[in-house]
């Protein structure tokens, strides 16, 4: 079996974790996701014990991506619906070239096998060693980014719930800005919009990287998202549940007017 497949080619979890196989499935389905590609468990470990065979594998399959990169972690066992890994597995964003991604993956792979990820796979009933698959993914520019939950994640209602703000997710998701908030009903109806304090936006450099940018007084509170994007999201949370079930966890972003999906995932069960 192959060991770097496109994304639209990853199937098996037990190979390229659940991020990876969720993206397969989104390019499958037609979904617009960023450009990349999946890194068995296998070969990542070889490039963390720093094989050159596997080194010069990954870099000739991640050249033909336009660059900068995201590469992230796609552990087998990360981000079911009983357990969230999220910041336990390290997530780089822009990595300048396909030069630079050897470096990125032992990153990833050590922060997969630290003493807290070790832990906290002990506290949630995993006992084996982690198998540390890798998504590779073309980094987006975008002009709006957030998460949205396809059913509110603290009463179950059937509602989208969205959080937003400029530039890259990474504000949102790190908690480094108060977002946005939306909610829409089932059938797309707006029921709320709350405009936050987006005082930052996360961008990325040239040199590696991102930044915390400024963003100018009469931008932090007004709304980043207008009704026809929040349709196109609705639109997005509908499809996504067609493909994977109820209750998603949707990361996307805004770019040039087009929705991207970057990530969707089982919503973790409280107490999870």
């Amino acid at each position: 079996m192959k060991d770097i497949v496109a994304l639209d080619k990853a199937r098996d979890t037990g190979v390229f974790g659940s991020k990876a196989v969720g993206l397969g499935d989104a390019a499958r389905a037609g979904l617009p996701i960023p450009p990349g590609v999946a890194l068995s468990g296998s070969i990542v470990e070889a490039v963390a014990a720093e094989e050159e065979r596997a080194i010069e594998r990954v870099a000739k399959a991640v050249r033909p991506l336009q660059a900068p990169l995201a590469v992230r972690s796609s552990a087998v066992d990360e981000d079911g619906a009983e357990a969230s890994f999220a910041g336990q597995h390290l997530t780089l964003l822009n990595v300048p070239s396909a030069n630079e991604v050897p470096n990125a993956l032992r990153e990833i792979w050590w922060s997969a096998n630290s003493d807290s990820a070790i832990t906290y796979r002990q506290r949630v009933g995993l006992f084996t060693r982690p198998s540390v698959a890798v998504v590779i993914q073309t980094l987006l520019d975008p002009d709006t980014a957030g998460v949205m939950f396809t059913r509110n994640p603290i009463s179950g209602a059937d509602e989208r719930m969205i959080e937003a703000s400029w530039g890259l997710g990474e504000a949102v998701v790190a908690g480094l800005v108060i977002p946005d908030n939306f909610r829409i009903d089932h059938s797309g109806q707006v029921l709320e919009r709350n405009p936050g304090r987006k005082r930052i936006a996360v961008r990325s450099v040239a040199t590696g990287g991102t930044v915390e940018e400024a963003v100018p007084p009469e931008r932090a509170e007004q709304l980043c998202l207008d009704d026809s994007q929040l349709a196109e999201l609705h639109r997005l949370a509908s499809r996504s549940e067609e493909i994977y079930g109820p209750a998603r966890d949707i990361e996307w972003a805004f770019v040039g007017g087009t929705l991207y999906l970057l990530q969707c995932r089982a919503v973790t069960r409280a107490g999870g």
